[in-house]
């Protein structure tokens, strides 16, 4: 996806929101309520979460977080609770429907795209799912991570270091080496520590700290 376009970016957004209600139809039931690797989410409602990003754009996001009182938790926890339904599969026919949605509170595609891709591994790893993105579709996901805090605090986690994907064209900073699949740098640079695991280098002790706040 070497500079990518718009339409590229959310072409990748609708083929892994696809491929995640592909993985997850099914499931039983007793998984669903399985944690995610997002806090104290369960697989439900890392769901119903996708679904609300996929479904606020910006004046119904401003609108959110003011009467939020600008706190992003009670925020994304009155989306979610929002576009739960009644039963998982609800949940997942209420996602379904959402993906080929474009909508989004800013144009900073790349970053909606790394919604997905985050949160689509915060459930499978739980659950044992192998499914994973084309190394392309991460890459542009890893540079932005790379370039910007926005989201997540992904540069200021990637920051001082050398990362190095061994499976694609990704690069980024200076400093101690780290090194690993393009997914698993993404994924340390959006705090998930598990997936420090996957490094390797003599800067790789560095993200599993900042993960984990020691």
């Amino acid at each position: 996806m070497l500079d990518a376009t718009t339409e590229d970016l959310w072409t990748a957004v609708h083929a892994e929101r696809a491929a995640l209600a592909a993985d997850l139809t099914g499931l039983p039931a007793e998984e669903w309520v399985r944690p995610s690797l997002c806090g104290r989410w369960s697989v439900e409602d890392v769901l119903a979460h996708l679904s609300a990003a996929a479904s606020t754009g910006r004046v119904r996001w401003v609108t959110s977080i003011l009467a939020a009182r600008f706190d992003a938790d009670v925020h994304n926890e009155r989306r979610l609770a929002e576009h739960r339904g009644p039963t998982p599969t609800s949940t997942l026919e209420r996602f379904r429907a959402r993906v080929t949605s474009t909508t989004a509170p800013t144009g900073d595609t790349a970053a909606w795209l790394g919604e997905v891709v985050v949160h689509a591994q915060d459930v499978r790893r739980p659950l044992g799912l192998p499914g994973a993105p084309p190394v392309p579709v991460v890459t542009e996901v890893a540079r932005f991570y790379a370039a910007r805090d926005f989201a997540v605090n992904s540069r200021t986690a990637a920051e001082g270091l050398r990362l190095e994907a061994t499976d694609g064209p990704f690069t980024a900073g200076r400093g101690p080496l780290v090194t690993g699949t393009t997914l698993a740098l993404t994924m340390a640079m959006a705090g998930r520590e598990t997936f420090c695991d996957d490094l390797a280098g003599p800067g790789a002790p560095v993200p599993r700290a900042r993960c984990s706040g020691s």
